[in-house]
């Protein structure tokens, strides 16, 4: 009897899983936000290298100075990049005095060392970029509740970073579709994931004026401040490039010797 039993749960289980395979699935209601979202634009950098490949590429250092000054003279109002001390700016083309100059027009948290209570001092090269806001309240609370990331290592945090963030900052002038609501506080803008941010649009013509006179177009400043991003994420990659080119030219001539060694050596052997 309990064999029969068995034998009947497991056959109205099997009949399940049949019927289930073979009915028709309810229909998925496709996410409405996948058509308007679009990925990032194509755009190339001189470190990028020759077709893209980037092993040969090299920061254009004008480049990366114009990309600070985007950071410093606007994003640096509410993001963060507290992986960079002022002292990397020399990679730059900075001189020693203009890091120290640049360091001192920032102010740093400290302690009174008379009375023991926090104060602030003027930041040294050795101090990493200030946060502008004292802590994550306050930073939401300036921001209709979103937080600002820190942009230190942004390239690396988004897929196809560099791109990501470049079309991020050009993506403002595109409208949303007809029917498509923005929520209020929010900004529409394709190439974010959700295609709603917090963010309002940081970069407009002739904002600023950058010091080597270079036109400061939208598309400009977001190619120059995305360099400036990119080497921030990698201060090393030039390094890193070198190494890897000087060390395939001492393999291949390694090769190269030793394929002449092996026909030396085996030369009077006949086969």
């Amino acid at each position: 009897m309990v064999r029969l039993f068995g034998f009947g749960a497991g056959l109205v289980f099997v009949i399940a899983l049949l019927v289930a395979a073979v009915l028709p699935r309810d229909a998925v209601p496709e996410d409405p936000i996948k058509k308007i979202h679009l990925y990032p634009r194509d755009a190339q950098w001189q470190h990028d290298g020759p077709m893209g490949l980037g092993v040969f590429g090299t920061f254009d250092r004008a480049q990366l100075q114009r990309g600070f000054q985007v950071y410093k003279e606007v994003c640096s109002a509410c993001h963060g990049m507290n992986q960079i001390a002022f002292r990397n700016l020399s990679a730059l083309g900075f001189s020693d005095a203009e890091v120290k100059a640049l360091a001192r027009s920032k102010e740093v948290p400290s302690i009174n060392p008379q009375t023991g209570e926090p104060a602030t001092r003027p930041a040294l090269p050795s101090d990493r970029f200030p946060d502008p806001f004292p802590n994550e309240t306050t930073a939401r609370l300036a921001n209709n509740n979103a937080l600002p990331p820190d942009l230190s290592l942004i390239v690396k945090a988004r897929p196809d970073g560099q791109r990501y963030v470049y079309s991020l900052l050009t993506g403002y002038d595109k409208a949303p579709p007809k029917g498509f609501e923005t929520p209020a506080g929010l900004h529409f803008n394709p190439y974010f994931h959700s295609v709603n941010i917090a963010m309002a649009r940081p970069l407009n013509d002739g904002q600023i004026e950058y010091a080597d006179g270079t036109k400061a177009t939208t598309d400009q400043m977001a190619k120059d401040v995305t360099a400036f991003l990119r080497w921030a994420s990698e201060p090393e990659l030039e390094v890193r490039r070198q190494t890897g080119v000087a060390t395939m030219i001492f393999l291949a001539i390694l090769t190269l010797l030793a394929y002449l060694t092996y026909r030396k050596v085996w030369a009077g052997v006949k086969h």
